[in-house]
């Protein structure tokens, strides 16, 4: 997906009936609602069992040496479905598969993520193997070379020129924080996936719908952050993305204001979203003593 970007969607035809028979196909392997239902309530072991039934038999056998548990199954099924983002994409033409970029390009942008966090961190590229960007997928090897080689952010963003995601960062300042590099990631992302399908003169509603709400939800947990940070409005102002559905204008300007979470909900209330649910994580995070509820909830 090196050389595809988001601006030429517009450009030539696609073969719609084809790919979409064939992902009908595809579709129909899936688990339905009840048994995945069931499956949310077992074990890792079990999961592990029952997928393996379906079609990620090669992808646990390849990680079943080294891996285990819910660690076992989140490798297969990360692997798989990488493995299926790019069949897919091999099927689909013209038009069609600059469309189907836009969401696939999003795994990209955070293994660009995931690669600068490693160099920020000081971690190897051999414990990035480990983890985050497993070796045994072909498709993670040119992430791990630049993490190999590249000794700090501005290495790695040097190292991602000519990409979508390279081009995102490739003015971030060299003294820049990783946070700022993500941000401009982030950033880039949505206002490139957005903007290439306003102009493909099709509506594409379901996924426009989805990546204004999902920044939405990028925006709240980072306030959420920035509060708990400390960092002053400006700061907080700075690191909103443009683009969402409920915050938006005036709402997004007062989210950004808010000089506490109580104040934060109380322009979420004023917005078209359901905040019941959210509300309760909140109050689930202050008791864990992190995001990851509001993070899980909102994911």
């Amino acid at each position: 997906m090196r050389g595809i970007r988001m601006a030429e969607i517009a450009v030539g035809k696609g073969n719609w009936a084809n790919a979409s028979a064939r992902s009908k196909a595809r579709k129909a392997k899936l688990l339905d609602e009840t048994r995945f239902r069931q499956l949310m309530q077992s074990g890792p072991e079990t999961i592990a069992a029952s997928i393996g039934e379906l079609d990620y038999r090669k992808e646990l056998d390849m990680y079943s040496a080294r891996l285990s548990g819910a660690d076992l199954v989140e490798a297969a099924l990360s692997h798989n479905l990488h493995r299926e983002l790019k069949e897919v994409m091999g099927f689909c033409q013209g038009r069609l598969k600059r469309i189907v970029s836009v969401f696939a390009l999003r795994f990209s942008y955070a293994n660009a993520k995931a690669v600068l966090r490693a160099v920020n961190g000081g971690i190897s590229a051999d414990e990035l193997a480990r983890t985050v960007l497993p070796d045994e997928d072909d498709l993670n090897i040119v992430w791990l070379d630049i993490a190999r080689n590249s000794e700090s952010l501005p290495d790695a963003a040097a190292a991602m020129k000519g990409t979508p995601w390279g081009a995102a960062i490739a003015d971030v300042d060299t003294e820049a924080a990783l946070q700022d590099y993500e941000d401009a990631l982030d950033r880039h992302y949505y206002h490139e996936a957005i903007s290439a399908l306003k102009s493909s003169g099709q509506s594409h509603s379901l996924l426009l719908g989805y990546l204004r709400t999902e920044i939405d939800h990028r925006n709240i947990i980072n306030l959420l952050r920035a509060l708990r940070q400390g960092l002053s409005a400006t700061q907080r102002s700075d690191m909103l993305l443009e683009g969402g559905r409920a915050l938006r204008g005036t709402l997004l300007r007062s989210a950004a204001q808010a000089d506490t979470e109580d104040a934060l909900m109380e322009v979420l209330r004023r917005s078209n979203m359901d905040v019941v649910e959210l509300e309760e994580a909140l109050t689930r995070s202050k008791d864990h003593g992190g995001l990851d509820p509001v993070v899980s909830h909102l994911a």
